[in-house]
């Protein structure tokens, strides 16, 4: 059964505008932390600072999903697009249908 292509992309774009969606909103909290003595204690600062960390883990991680939509992107436009890349067997719709940027099939991924 060949990948359906169209529902691909729209996935895809679903993803990204998902990814851009969460990035947006995220944004205050990766903002520097304020360190004013007067308006803020100590461990109300350390809070802040691990939250700031967070939430820059998150933003990479959405980086690099980000990347993997891109190269699913490019996997499409060559005709490599869900095939395994360790077995070249077809990865099934249903496991696109979840992570369409998935790059191996279940047997592969384990």
């Amino acid at each position: 059964m060949a990948v359906d292509l169209a529902k691909a992309k729209t996935r895809l774009a679903e993803k990204q505008a998902e990814i851009e969606a969460y990035s947006a909103l995220s944004a205050d909290s990766r903002q520097p932390v304020e360190l004013d003595q007067v308006a803020v204690g100590r461990l109300s600062r350390m809070d802040a600072m691990q939250q700031q960390a967070m939430a820059e883990a998150a933003e990479r991680a959405r980086k690099r999903d980000m990347i993997r939509i891109e190269m699913a992107e490019r996997r499409i436009a060559s005709g490599d697009y869900g095939y395994c890349e360790e077995c070249g067997n077809e990865i099934p719709d249903g496991r696109l249908a979840i992570d369409p940027m998935a790059t191996h099939c279940v047997k592969c991924a384990t």
